[in-house]
């Protein structure tokens, strides 16, 4: 069998990537097996592979691969999300380089262009992870806007709405002015931004010479003023009481209320109240009865309420009023102030707090059951410490705002009558039978109906998605698949949507089925660059993932991300890892090269040292198999590779071939070399859920193979038992040849030379035919008294001397310590230089002299030992 003299994977991933396709091997269907399930987080359709899907799809890859070689029916789903407001813009972007407005066109004509843009461009990424070797099974694919996933979030929607938990109503909105819709909460990322402070003067409506002062953020909201708050306990301001006050530039008066949500120590302690521009507002404007303007358009323009700023955007008009004010002599001070200001998870454009009828979900009771699944570790959370931030958002949970003012996505199934009444109904049909059953309205026709022009919440279709995969909602109690698939195993994801999707899950989960939607949720790092900065496109630090594997090959880059994945911590990249990935690659074929021309021949005995390696690398490969069950319990994954790398490159390819391997041209005994080839084919299915190409590679070359067979689909093999005394005696026997490997190496006698070795009496005999192998010992003697003139090492408790005074090039060794003799001397120089120096020792700290005295003293030990041993060579 040729063999190339380098691994290419360029050469092989392709081709075993297809062989899976072609014979199946990814699909799962329900049998007598216990499941592992696994649903993919839905990348969004209109994507592309970054270097977080990197990082989450190679934990699940190796997750799945790593079960279905244990036993488990492993069923991987994939799928895409709709993504309302990134794809929507999209749309509308490449509308408008045609010329087109959204609001040239009809809904139904938008959603045409929606649909050809999805086709175009949706499932690239899918495509790209199977670059990856993405191990999903494929024929399962879903996307949350497919028939079936719709027909769910439409039922549920409808479910939840006859339930009372599905309300309509005007409330304060996170708004974006660039994507035009409101966002939850949770879409709402707060960045700390540096502004300004201005202290405006409201003066009293019945004493013109008489002012309060009123700190803001933004004077610009100032149109929308409708009162002035203060605290009633706050003694500076008890003469308020019942007043009025001008606003500034307005020249309309506001009342001054009083409540004790005002905070006296901020600012001045006068708030100015903007009911339809922050929820606190809102909510005092709600109890003292204020009334509400809205002064935003939709896009963060002002409206007619905004007066001559009308059609100004938000931020000039900021800038334009302070300058209005300050000739008017309205603005006392101005200080500059750092805050959070809210911004856009989607649009990253600071959001606008706006009163808007809007649909919401009421989270109270679903929120209980989910809180207790994970409180009792139904669901474990690793690492754990995401637990306590899990808890406090379930325990402070608001209403959830579903409805999105945009058209690609699931439109609300809600229809008004001609009357202004609502009905709910999952369609046209059935909202007709239903309103017609309303008192005076049994002769509506379809055309009387107006269904609510907005969309749900993203997430509103993929908080269902552990369920919708295999199940349509209606049919879930008797569809054998969900049955079997349900609960899945592990979520993997990252911490940034552990209330956006996570939470929502377990609640769907708890309220449809029942029981938990997983039983693990593993939550990966951010993934960083070398400096500590989270990967971008803006920074430009992100590396293209599809160049990367052209680079370094697939199982190279799988091999460095992991290396730097611990659990929940963030990942520092390097590329340099995915250097080390490949290399090690080549590490594997070499290895298996070299077993490739060992040549057996019959009648050959198998050396001892031959036995007693195969006897140590069986109860390793064992051992290792033992620890990986432990670590992948606890999900240490990258724990886990760290092991099997080391078990590899160390155990196998630095010790067991070095110890078994035949002297040069000559062959080897059969029963070596099938235990070799044994425990190489080990070695390959441990690596495989890691590195599934390259081990599949040598795997596939190692044997004659039927069509159809694979190592993704062979099982491990139990460990046996482990010899804990024949482990420690042979771990001895390493720090032994290692000790005169480092001898040689210090005294330049080289490997070729055979040496004699002194032991201890009390020294195991067991393992000296490999030390004598590898560290070309021609003699172990067992003496009363080790040499004393010879250089000597301990291996535990063990004494160990090396006689090599007839091995030594003593002009070489002479060399060596003279130089070393010389650089001490220049150290020792440089150091007197700073202790002579009056300035250093008199100002200095403490410690630093201490420390350089000690630079003194050991500088000066080190000198007469070098003198000592070059005195003793020239003997």
């Amino acid at each position: 069998m040729e063999l190339a003299s380098k691994y290419n994977p360029q050469d092989v991933e392709s081709k075993w990537y297809k062989y899976w396709l072609d014979h199946k091997l990814f699909s799962s269907k329900p049998d007598g097996r216990p499941s592992y399930t696994v649903v993919i987080p839905p990348p969004n359709v209109t994507g592309v592979l970054h270097m977080g899907h990197m990082l989450n799809n190679t934990i699940q890859d190796i997750l799945v691969r790593r079960a279905r070689m244990n036993g488990f029916n492993a069923c991987w789903v994939p799928g895409t999300d709709h993504a309302s407001i990134a794809t929507e813009a999209k749309v509308v972007n490449k509308l408008a380089q045609n010329g087109i407005k959204k609001t040239d066109l009809s809904r139904q004509q938008f959603l045409d262009h929606a649909w050809d843009w999805t086709r175009e461009h949706g499932g690239i990424i899918l495509e790209q992870l199977k670059r990856l070797g993405a191990s999903c099974d494929w024929d399962r694919t879903a996307f949350t806007m497919d028939e079936v996933r719709s027909k769910s979030v439409i039922d549920v929607f409808c479910d939840l709405y006859d339930k009372g938990l599905i309300y309509r109503g005007v409330r304060v909105v996170n708004w974006d002015p660039k994507a035009l819709t409101a966002l939850s909460d949770e879409e709402v990322i707060y960045k700390e931004s540096k502004g300004e402070l201005y202290y405006l003067k409201y003066f009293l409506e019945d004493d013109p010479k008489d002012y309060i002062v009123v700190a803001t953020t933004r004077p610009e909201t100032i149109m929308g003023d409708t009162a002035v708050c203060i605290n009633p306990n706050d003694e500076r301001y008890g003469r308020l009481k019942g007043k009025k006050v001008i606003v500034p530039g307005q020249g309309r008066a506001v009342p001054i209320i009083l409540d004790e949500y005002v905070d006296i120590e901020f600012g001045t302690g006068c708030l100015k109240v903007t009911p339809a521009h922050d929820i606190n507002d809102y909510n005092l404007g709600q109890k003292h009865n204020l009334k509400t303007i809205d002064i935003f358009n939709d896009n963060g323009t002002l409206n007619k309420f905004g007066g001559k700023y009308e059609g100004m955007d938000r931020f000039d008009v900021r800038k334009q009023i302070v300058e209005d004010l300050k000739a008017e002599g309205l603005i006392e001070k101005i200080e500059a102030y750092t805050n959070k200001v809210g911004y856009s998870e989607r649009t990253d454009v600071v959001i606008e707090p706006k009163l808007s009828m809007q649909w919401f979900l009421r989270m109270e009771d679903l929120a209980k059951p989910a809180l207790e699944v994970v409180e009792s570790d139904d669901i474990q959370l690793h690492p754990a410490k995401f637990k306590n931030t899990y808890r406090h958002w379930m325990e402070n949970i608001k209403d959830w705002c579903i409805s999105r003012q945009l058209w690609w996505g699931h439109q609300i199934p809600a229809y008004y009558l001609p009357d202004g009444q609502v009905v709910v109904a999952p369609n046209e049909e059935e909202a007709l039978a239903k309103a017609r059953k309303l008192e005076g309205h049994e002769t509506l026709a379809q055309e009387d109906l107006r269904r609510d022009s907005d969309c749900l919440d993203t997430w509103f279709s993929s908080w269902l998605w552990p369920i919708s995969v295999f199940s349509d909602l209606k049919d879930r109690k008797d569809n054998k698949e969900l049955s079997y698939y349900y609960p899945t195993s592990v979520l993997v994801t990252g911490p940034d949507i552990i209330f956006f999707w996570v939470a929502r899950m377990i609640m769907a989960g708890m309220e449809y089925m029942g029981k938990k939607p997983f039983n693990n949720v593993y939550f990966t790092g951010i993934v960083r660059d070398s400096l500590g900065r989270k990967m971008s496109k803006s920074l430009g630090n992100s590396p293209d993932p599809i160049l990367l594997m052209d680079k370094y090959g697939a199982d190279g880059v799988r091999m460095g991300m992991m290396m730097a994945a611990p659990a929940g911590n963030d990942v520092l990249f390097d590329e340099a890892l995915c250097e080390q990935g490949r290399n090690f690659c080549n590490k594997i074929w070499n290895a298996f090269r070299l077993v490739t021309m060992w040549q057996p021949k019959e009648g050959i005995a198998q050396p001892e040292y031959a036995r007693l390696a195969i006897d140590w690398m069986a109860m390793r490969i064992d051992e290792a198999k033992i620890e990986l069950d432990d670590l992948f319990s606890k999900y240490r994954i990258s724990e886990a590779l760290t092991l099997v790398y080391k078990l590899f490159r160390e155990d196998f390819s630095a010790w067991y071939l070095e110890i078994v391997k035949p002297p040069y041209g000559e062959p080897i005994d059969q029963k070596t070399l099938d235990s070799t080839k044994a425990f190489f084919e080990q070695l390959l299915e441990l690596l495989h859920p890691f590195m599934p190409f390259i081990t599949e590679e040598v795997w596939q070359h190692m044997a004659e193979r039927k069509d159809g067979e694979s190592l993704m689909i062979k099982e491990y093999l139990k460990p046996g038992q482990i010899d804990k005394d024949m482990l420690a005696k042979f771990e001895h026997m390493q720090g032994v040849i290692t000790s005169i490997r480092n001898i040689r190496l210090s005294k330049n006698i080289a490997n070729k030379e055979p040496l004699t070795l002194e032991a201890e009496l009390a020294h195991d005999k067991a393992m000296d035919c490999i030390i004598m192998k590898l560290a070309n010992i021609s003699e172990i003697k067992l003496c009363e008294k080790l040499s004393t003139d010879a250089p000597s090492f301990m291996v535990e408790t063990s004494q160990y001397a090396l006689p090599i005074a007839g091995n030594i090039d003593v002009e070489a060794e002479l060399a060596k310590l003279q130089a070393d003799l010389d650089h001490q001397h220049k150290f020792l120089q440089g150091v007197m230089k700073k202790l002579s120096n009056e300035r250093f020792v008199s100002n200095a700290p403490e410690a630093v002299v201490n420390l350089e005295k000690k630079k003194k003293s050991d500088a000066e030990a080190r000198i007469e030992s070098i003198k000592q041993s070059i005195e003793a060579l020239k003997k």
